[in-house]
């Protein structure tokens, strides 16, 4: 753009775009691949979001609308207590494995005993307990939950098994999806469509305790709530969250990073994006 003033012509810069920004920042890090996703109401900002990634644990999330879908048919009871058990069928040879690496510990005190369905989502979601996961898998059906995947709109979502299934990951059948799957799938817990409002507002709930938040919350400013789900395994970090500023419109930033080591420099970079893509849609929030 220029602008002709009195004495002649003054060249005005356009400021660079929200994509170039992010550009520049995943650029910085060769080792890296880095897909981004954002929907605000209309407006999409996209990063090879048609990408697919090992999922990681950000599978968990299309699992607890299924469980919440289920709920409302009249089909399951959130109530219903399930027997807590650490063996799990291959999805190669219906061999049995056990869930070795958790991050949730306290869980496995209660092998033997009861939890509910509502309770073992809020341990999938909040410290992503792998336990809970594959019980709920067991439950619910992986067939089941890839077809409400699919029927939102999300198809770039595969799930096809519960988590640890070493057979399974040996042969490359492993959970994937996609930036842009991921924000269609928070997109519509956002805007209350994935199951209703008030299952929709629920799952809101579960996510805003969600106990690792080094990636999109380090990012943003103090008073701006996170509803996410984080994954991580070895060269894998994502967060796809749903980010309420106090004073303005929710939006959905989905950020998938494969290829560092360093868990701490995933993070730092994930937390960069959060914060350019916050300053540039909701500066002042």
């Amino acid at each position: 753009m220029a602008l002709l003033g009195i004495t002649g012509v003054v060249a005005c810069s356009e400021p660079p775009s929200l994509e170039s920004q992010l550009t520049d920042i995943t650029s910085r890090h060769s080792a890296a691949t880095v897909a981004v996703a954002v929907r605000d109401h209309g407006v999409n900002v996209d990063i090879l979001s048609d990408r697919p990634f090992h999922a990681a644990s950000t599978m968990k999330v299309p699992v607890m609308i299924e469980a919440w879908r289920r709920a409302r048919s009249g089909s399951l009871n959130l109530s219903m207590p399930l027997i807590i058990k650490n063996e799990f069928r291959s999805i190669v040879d219906s061999s049995m494995y056990h869930i070795e690496d958790d991050t949730d510990d306290a869980i496995y005190e209660r092998l033997g005993e009861t939890m509910t369905v509502t309770e073992l989502i809020y341990q999938m979601i909040t410290v992503s307990s792998n336990l809970a996961t594959n019980l709920l898998i067991d439950y619910l059906g992986a067939d089941a939950i890839q077809q409400t995947v699919d029927s939102l709109g999300a198809p770039g979502m595969r799930v096809l098994r519960g988590v640890e299934d070493l057979k399974a990951f040996d042969l490359g059948l492993s959970n994937e999806t996609t930036a842009a799957a991921l924000a269609r799938l928070m997109e519509v817990i956002m805007l209350g469509q994935a199951v209703d409002p008030t299952a929709d507002r629920s799952m809101v709930d579960v996510m805003l305790d969600a106990a690792f938040n080094e990636m999109i919350p380090a990012g943003l400013p103090d008073g701006v709530r996170v509803a996410h789900k984080t994954g991580q395994i070895t060269r894998i970090h994502h967060d796809a969250a749903i980010v309420y500023p106090p004073d303005a419109e929710p939006y959905v930033l989905v950020i998938l990073i494969e290829g560092l080591e360093d868990d701490v420099l995933s993070a730092t970079l994930g937390a960069d994006i959060a914060r350019t893509v916050h300053t540039s849609l909701r500066s002042g929030s």
